[in-house]
């Protein structure tokens, strides 16, 4: 909710709706004590029937389909004592996904993440300690926002997260393209594709993460729980023994005036998994085998995941800005939580609507392509199934997609959405294809 604040002479006059204010004396803000802001957002995509030589056990359906998910979030939170916040994220979920989320590595809709099936489900998304030690070297504003408090923070601090979040809470964030609900909605537009960050299926887990900022330097490390085994639901709690970590350095610069940063990311996953190479073996050594989810015969034994990015963000002028994400990973073992993808790339370009008279309006454009690595390609071509993809043969080619949306803001903290994807060689086959998707995004925020 929002919150607005009147400011007198020696007092301090607060006009709440969701959030509480903590006041000075002499009247100047410091900081909310609590929040309750809330969420909604509903999306609905179609794509018509499209050419494909043949189809396998997890292809996008080559007829025509339509789908939507529905959300709804409460962000709670309140401060239990000097410079800690505890949020906790209720969450109401329902949807219905193309193909049964197969046939794609960069999925058309971010939120399929959450869904699980059309009877509308409650679930706990997130609920985790946020303490900030202060170290100096002057302060900074904090806006309020979703899970995150209004106040003031030391330029030089450290910020402790633990419990039940996500890595991308902490992880890979990027101002121009970060959020489905509200920007780009592609995988691998708000995310590094190739990125297998550690969670379960929904995209949460439990870990810490630090952060300690330096002036315009910022050095993240974590460990997260992943699932018990890849892409499902159940953690697997030894975090010990199965997680995954990342590190992430961060740098904010002006270049030509206009403010930018720079983000470098490795990640390295420790979890029972198939190799491709087994798999494959496994496959030729059995062409009877009916399933060809060869990795299911062949997941034993812990192995070693690892992968690095570099994230940009860059502002062009007071309304443009410019975005990319480039990542490459470890293309021998299976996908662990997130999707199937080697290495990734996305560029892009948002621009808000202030040069028409409509500051809060944004038009995003994006170019992506997903790559897979020599091993996974093989597996695929001999007829191997894996998690989301498997046409039952592979003619490999890079999986393009360009998307293109305008955000309206409609009234408030109330937003349409009309976006456009367009999808070369799904599931990286140029033997199916092209498929392009219309979407709507209903969005609003209290």
């Amino acid at each position: 909710m929002i919150a607005v604040r009147i400011l007198l002479r020696g007092a301090c006059v607060l006009l709440l709706s969701g959030c509480g204010y903590a006041c000075a004396a002499d009247g100047a803000f410091e900081s909310e004590n609590w929040t309750a802001r809330y969420q909604t957002t509903y999306i609905w995509q179609k794509k018509p029937g499209f050419d494909a030589a043949y189809s396998g056990q997890n292809s996008l359906l080559a007829t025509p389909e339509k789908s939507y998910t529905f959300t709804a979030t409460a962000y709670l939170g309140f401060r239990p004592w000097n410079g800690g916040e505890l949020y906790f994220n209720p969450e109401l979920t329902q949807g219905a996904p193309l193909s049964n989320l197969s046939g794609l590595a960069g999925f058309t809709n971010g939120e399929l993440t959450k869904v699980s099936g059309t009877e509308p489900k409650v679930y706990r998304q997130r609920a985790f300690l946020r303490q900030t030690w202060n170290l100096g070297g002057g302060s900074e504003t904090v806006e309020a926002d979703l899970n995150q408090m209004a106040g003031l923070v030391d330029r030089n601090r450290f910020v402790l997260t633990a419990g039940n979040f996500s890595t991308l809470d902490v992880f890979d964030d990027n101002i121009y393209a970060k959020d489905p609900r509200t920007q780009f909605m592609n995988w691998g537009n708000w995310a590094y594709a190739a990125y297998d960050y550690a969670a379960d299926a929904r995209g949460y887990g439990w870990g810490a993460a630090g952060e300690w900022y330096r002036g315009d330097w910022v050095y993240r490390f974590g460990r997260m729980t992943g699932p018990r085994e890849p892409n499902g639901l159940p953690i697997d709690y030894q975090i010990g023994r199965h997680y995954g970590d990342q590190f992430e350095i961060e740098h904010a610069h002006q270049l030509g005036g206009l403010p930018g940063k720079v983000r470098l990311l490795a990640w390295r996953n420790r979890a029972n998994l198939a190799s491709y190479q087994d798999a494959l073996a496994y496959g030729l050594a059995n062409p009877g085998d009916p399933n060809h989810q060869w990795i299911l015969k062949v997941r034993s034994g812990e192995k070693i995941k690892i992968g690095y990015g570099v994230n940009v963000e860059q502002a062009l002028s007071s309304n443009l800005g410019a975005f990319l994400r480039a990542m490459n990973s470890d293309g021998r073992t299976e996908t662990y939580a997130f999707t199937e993808a080697d290495a990734s790339l996305s560029v892009g370009l948002s621009l808000k609507g202030g040069a028409w008279q409509r500051g809060n309006d944004t038009v995003g454009v994006a170019l992506l392509r997903n790559m897979l690595g020599p091993e996974r390609r093989s597996y695929l071509a001999a007829g191997g199934i894996s998690f989301f993809i498997g046409d039952g043969a592979l003619n490999y080619r890079p999986e393009d997609i360009v998307e293109a949306y305008y955000s309206w803001n409609a009234w408030k903290n109330v937003y349409l959405t009309a976006d456009f994807q367009r999808v070369n060689n799904p599931a990286y086959n140029a033997d199916r294809g092209p498929v392009n998707f219309a979407g709507v995004r209903f969005h609003a925020e209290f």
